[in-house]
């Protein structure tokens, strides 16, 4: 029996009517190759042999690999295959949804759901592969688990907002960001109303292209607009330091470059060259955190936006209490957990299906706190009406401490900048 080795991903894109294999796109492993169409078959007969007994096949595991199988409008199934041993239904049925709302994103709903020529189809999906592979690649950050866009707060925020409100306007458009490293510094407030998955995966496909002074890309909103294509503009202000707008037809890609890029951020270069150079840590300056967190994830549900460091006190500051990729793997693997099992509040868009019994089934009240203690580690989460927090901590911290710690970590970062 195929088995995934090592930390690999394996990811299979199908017609969900006939099964024909669209594409295999594959990551880690001792050797990358291609599943043998045997494997393929079989994985996908399971699955429909499942539906016509009216039975759903979400999700099975054997002794080292995980697979999941999600199908999406009667059209399209994928199947991912995951030895990672952080991997779990959730992160993997999260992944799923963000490869095939990447497939929207490029190509659009249209020609995915009515395909009628499939070696076509085939030829077209080429063009997702790059976003589609970043997607399978270990988790550097929060967003693509979450789909809560990642921010990184600046002390500067107010004058970049106001010029970036300025340069959208001019620009006949609402939908305006500044980004940095794959996080948002400011947005317009029509920004923060696109669907969650949509801004981020806007932003996640800046990172995934290569350096590019500007870009005017055909983009379909999944949510908003899967059928009608939008203008995706990009501009780099700085390395590092991009200005990004949606617009419709006008104006042109060299009027904005040559002359609004030049009127609204020019004078202001010193400080997108300061903003640029800024600390890893995505958190005021002044903030100040308790000594043993290690990491953490601030989320605010309603503005549709999120905090994420594992270096909360800086890189200069950490010490060898854990690893930066295992706290990485480690906050992750407990948002999972905490997400999937005890705050089941949050739905996936589209997901009609449980895809296991809820934890709270039987009870009374819905949990607003949870922890796990580990020998590397401690993690406590809040779930609050606005927001939610993820804590990473070091070992020796007291279990006793952790509600008040975290509860002070919240109302510290909350009070600190408005905006989250």
């Amino acid at each position: 029996m195929w088995e995934e080795t090592g930390d690999s991903v394996t990811l299979l894109c199908l017609t969900a009517s006939s099964g024909v294999p669209l594409y295999c796109r594959s990551r880690g492993g001792s050797v990358k190759q291609q599943l043998p169409f045997s494997v393929i078959g079989s994985l996908n007969g399971v699955h429909m042999f499942g539906s016509n007994l009216d039975v759903l096949l979400t999700a099975a595991c054997t002794e080292n690999t995980r697979v999941v199988w999600k199908v999406f409008h009667n059209s399209i199934t994928l199947i991912v295959l995951s030895s990672d041993e952080g991997a779990s239904d959730f992160s993997l049925g999260r992944l799923l949804e963000n490869v095939f709302n990447a497939m929207v994103l490029v190509l659009g709903l249209e020609e995915l759901v009515n395909a009628r020529n499939i070696e076509r189809l085939k030829k077209d999906l080429k063009a997702c592969y790059r976003l589609i592979d970043s997607f399978l690649e270990p988790g550097k950050c929060s967003a693509d688990l979450t789909h809560y866009v990642e921010c990184a707060v600046v002390p500067s925020r107010a004058i970049l907002q106001e010029c970036l409100e300025a340069f959208a306007s001019s620009a006949e458009s609402r939908f305006g960001s500044l980004l940095t490293g794959g996080h948002v510094l400011c947005a317009t407030e029509q920004w923060w109303q696109l669907a969650a998955q949509e801004a981020m995966l806007l932003v996640w496909l800046v990172r995934t292209l290569p350096p590019h002074t500007s870009r005017d890309l055909p983009v379909y909103l999944p949510h908003g607009s899967p059928t009608v294509p939008h203008r995706f503009l990009t501009f780099q202000l700085v390395s590092g330091l991009e200005v990004v707008l949606l617009c419709g037809p006008s104006p042109s890609l060299q009027y904005l470059a040559d002359e609004l890029v030049k009127q609204f951020w020019q004078p202001l270069l010193d400080l997108l060259k300061q903003t640029a150079r800024a600390s890893p840590r995505c958190l005021p300056p002044s903030t100040s955190l308790a000594p043993g967190i290690l990491g953490l994830l601030l989320i605010n549900q309603e503005q549709r936006k999120s905090l994420f460091t594992v270096q909360p006190h800086g890189s200069q500051a950490e010490g060898s209490e854990m690893p930066l990729k295992s706290r990485l793997c480690a906050l992750r693997s407990f948002y999972a957990l905490a997400i999937s099992l005890y705050f089941p509040s949050e739905k996936s868009e589209g997901s009609t299906v449980p895809l296991q019994e809820e934890f709270q089934a039987g009870f009374s009240h819905h949990p607003q706190h949870c922890y796990i203690v580990s020998a590397t580690h401690k993690a406590y989460a809040i779930h609050g009406r606005q927001h939610q927090l993820f804590l990473l901590l070091k070992p020796d911290v007291p279990t006793f401490a952790l509600r008040s710690l975290a509860t002070s970590t919240l109302q510290a970062l909350t009070a600190e900048d408005s905006a989250l």
